[in-house]
This record gives C-alpha cells, sequence and structure tokens, in this order.
C-alpha cells in the first residue's frame, strides 16, 4: 500500500507555498488500495531541504549528483519520521474512501475536542453515569494514616470513591445481533493502535464459531496530559469507525485506573451483553490460541462445569510488595493484609452468570489501585475460588525470559494464553502456528 504525503513547503508565511511529493510504503490491512492525502507541518530546519526534483537524465554532472546522493542522506531520519505517520494512519485508508478530506492538524482549534467527530453509536441510553463530577473526599485528609501515605497514591485515595464515568464510545449493540457465545474484552491504551490490529487480524477476529458468535471489544480510558490528546483521541475515534469495537470511558488511563476499567466494564457488560455465555478477558499484548480456548469452554460446557468458572494463571499465597521502586508497590498505610488468590492480568477466561455476579460484588469493595487483586478481591466477596489452568501462561512460557523455550511455535499451539509479545511478534507466532507443515512432536490436550 503506497500513501502520498502532499508537504506543503515554504521559507517564509508570505510566499508562494512549494509542493514536492513522495512515496512511502508500509503495511496495509487488507482490502483496497488507495493514496491518503495528509498534510503536515514541518519543522523550519528541514523545510530548506525538501525541494526535491527529479533526477538528471544519465550522463549529467556528475558533481550534481553527488550533491544531490548527499541531500537524500540528510533527508533519511526526516523521512522516516513521516513514514511512522504513515504507518499510524493505514488503519484508515478504508475509511478515506468516504472521507478524503481527512487533516492531522498540529493546530487544532480550541473546540475541536468538541467538534471532533464521534461514533456513530455513542450513545449513552442506558449508561446512568453521565456528568463528571468527581471531587476529591476532602475527610481523608485529616485521617492520621493518610499523612504517613506516600504522596504517589494521594490522589487514588481521595478519588477512590468515584467509580462510574461518562463513555466517551460506546458500542450498546455489539451484543444486539443475537447471543454471543464468547465476549474478548482487550485492555488497551490510546497510543497502541499497532497492537489492536494485530489482535484483530489473530486471536481476537469476529467470526461464528461452532458453539456460537464471537465478538470482542477494546477497553480505553482517555489520553494522559501532555500526550497531543486531541489529535490522539481524532485518531482512535476515526478508528472505532474502522471497527466498531472501542469502549472508551472519560477517565485518565494510568496504571492506578485499571481499576476503573475493571468495574466500568463489568457495569457495561450487565447493561448491554447479559446473556453472553463466556468472557476472555487479557492484555493487547498477549498470544492466545482461540482454538484451544474455544475446546475448553465445549469440556467445561458438557461437564456442566461452567456456572462458576474462572480460570487463569493463579497467583495464590501473595502479599502487597514493599520495595518502593516496583510498579507494584503498595504501602502499609494502604493495605497490610496477604492477597486473596488473583489471575494473573494477561488473560482469564470466566463464565458470563459469575461477571453478573462480580458486578455487584464490586460495588461492596473499595477500589484497589491494582486491577488483578481488586478482582481477586471481589472473588473472595462471592466466596468463588479460581481455577489454575495450566495453559494460561502470562510470565510467558517459561519464567526464564531469554529462553529459547518462549519462541518455540510448538509451546504455543498447545497453550491457551502466553504473555507478552509485541504486535510483530503476535503476528509471527500466530502465522507460524497456522501453517499446514508445522509438526510437532506430540499434543498435549488442555
Amino acid at each position: 500500500m503506497s500513501y502520498l504525503i502532499l508537504m506543503v513547503l515554504s521559507q517564509n508565511s508570505r510566499s508562494v507555498p512549494k509542493t514536492s511529493r513522495c512515496h512511502v510504503t508500509v503495511g496495509a490491512p487488507q482490502g483496497r488500495g488507495g493514496t491518503v492525502p495528509l498534510l503536515l507541518s514541518l519543522s523550519r530546519a528541514h523545510r530548506s531541504h525538501l525541494e526535491l526534483r527529479a533526477p538528471r537524465a544519465p550522463g549529467g554532472d556528475m558533481n550534481h549528483w553527488a550533491r544531490r546522493k548527499r541531500l537524500v542522506l540528510s533527508l533519511l531520519k526526516p523521512l522516516l519520521s513521516l513514514s511512522l505517520v504513515c504507518a499510524s494512519f493505514h488503519m484508515l485508508h478504508r475509511l478515506t474512501e468516504k472521507d478524503t478530506g481527512f487533516r492531522l492538524s498540529t493546530e487544532a482549534p480550541e473546540d475541536a475536542q468538541e467538534d471532533a467527530p464521534r461514533s456513530p453509536n455513542a450513545t449513552a441510553a442506558s449508561w446512568d453515569a453521565q456528568v463528571l463530577n468527581c471531587s476529591e473526599d476532602a475527610s481523608v485528609r485529616a485521617q492520621d494514616w493518610f499523612r504517613r501515605l506516600d504522596s504517589r497514591f494521594h490522589q487514588f485515595v481521595l478519588h477512590r470513591h468515584c467509580r462510574y464515568f461518562p463513555l466517551r464510545i460506546n458500542h450498546p449493540e455489539k451484543c444486539a445481533r443475537g447471543p454471543v457465545h464468547l465476549l474478548i474484552v482487550v485492555k488497551s491504551v490510546i497510543e497502541q493502535h499497532d497492537r489492536r490490529e494485530a489482535v484483530r487480524q489473530t486471536w481476537g477476529r469476529e467470526h461464528e464459531s461452532e458453539d456460537g458468535s464471537v465478538r470482542t471489544v477494546f477497553l480505553l480510558g482517555s489520553a494522559a496530559d501532555g500526550k497531543d490528546a486531541r489529535n490522539l483521541q481524532r485518531l482512535l475515534e476515526y478508528e472505532d469507525r474502522l471497527y466498531g469495537d472501542i469502549l472508551q470511558w472519560d477517565f485518565m488511563d494510568t496504571f492506578f485506573n485499571l481499576t476503573l476499567k475493571e468495574v466500568n466494564f463489568l457495569k457495561w457488560f450487565n447493561t448491554y451483553c447479559p446473556r453472553t455465555r463466556f468472557i476472555f478477558k487479557g492484555d493487547d499484548d498477549v498470544f492466545v490460541n482461540t482454538h484451544n480456548l474455544l475446546q475448553l469452554i465445549r469440556f467445561r460446557s458438557e461437564e456442566r462445569l461452567d456456572a462458576q468458572l474462572f480460570a487463569g494463571d493463579i497467583i495464590s499465597k501473595a502479599g502487597p510488595i514493599r520495595n518502593r521502586q516496583s510498579k507494584y508497590y503498595i504501602p502499609k498505610e494502604l493495605y497490610d493484609r496477604p492477597y486473596p488468590p488473583y489471575a494473573g492480568g494477561g488473560g482469564f477466561l470466566m463464565s458470563g452468570a459469575l461477571a453478573r455476579s462480580l458486578s455487584g460484588a464490586s460495588e461492596a469493595v473499595q477500589l484497589y489501585p491494582i486491577d488483578d487483586v481488586f478482582l481477586g478481591m471481589c472473588l473472595q466477596r462471592l466466596g468463588v475460588k479460581p481455577e489454575a489452568h495450566a495453559g494460561f501462561r502470562t510470565f510467558g512460557v517459561t519464567r526464564r525470559r531469554l529462553s529459547p523455550m518462549n519462541r518455540e511455535p510448538c509451546f504455543y499451539k498447545q497453550l491457551i494464553v502466553v504473555h507478552k509479545l509485541s504486535a510483530h511478534e503476535l503476528m509471527r507466532m500466530w502465522n507460524v502456528t497456522h501453517e499446514d507443515g508445522l509438526v510437532c512432536a506430540r499434543a498435549t490436550a488442555v
């Protein structure tokens, strides 16, 4: 797929703009091709270097060609940057057949966020969190334990009474076309469109299985401050227009707010998809063998062991990490008891019936900054013990990161979930494990 970049170049604002064109070839999803015109503003330092013309005919001035060669080499870095921009827009190529006026502007008007296109399904008729009005709980500040609490946790504690937030992008129709057998739910962040695209082309592909419909949604918050939030939001809304699988809430996408994704999804599920039989919930950087996952569901259903099903890579006898340098650090003032058994968040499977119960139980459990542990607390409140399953490997095939076993496709063919892989690694492993020529020593039942 070749994308045409139209670069408007000028030495000053009063001169007549000069234009030149370059082609950057990037990968694109399957479908009809086309060119995407992008209007880019370049730094003043680059403008004088981008006046490219056709090379002279053979036999011309060799000194001129040498100068041109040096010029082309000086352009390598900005052109590589432009190629990355093109890659960001490959997901929009089908949309631009209908909307060829799309522009990426670095000078968005003040009301850009209000005027930005919204998902056509962004309705919240049944979502009762309409107004964002979350003020801090001032009474907490007067408590002794709060004064001793690490300042990194202050905002979380002051606002953890706020649970449900408005939906910026919603798809209430996701389960309306008929009963859904398996709903694939993927945690993502707004910048990771390449991971979402890889998931859509592999284990997150919506299809009709022998047992029923498989549907997919991605869970997102809003871009954090300082991340060009307006343009990122526009890109996300165009992505959603293409695929119709984004659920986005109006809270900042941070590590501590992952628990908000948990409770808001459970409420969304109970509102819009209560008849769904099973849910797989995972990260956007995992490999999932959907064939084995559906086989596991079929086996548990036939054995009538599916009503309270919650299976994954279960962590037991763990407690809060006190190392202040750890991502999972929890101070004693916040929690000072052992953790209940919980599933590693890379991926787990649960029944729809249990998810409906968890929706109610979560409202009675105080929000906790680690979402995996919070869900374990909700399971404990229901009296449900999560089931450890050997097919879920949220720490890799083996915990030794550099082990060649972590790159062996026969393991991936026999397991259910493996964490973690980049978008490129996921595509490669998916293709290898689905090759007819792949021969493994023996099969392992899951």
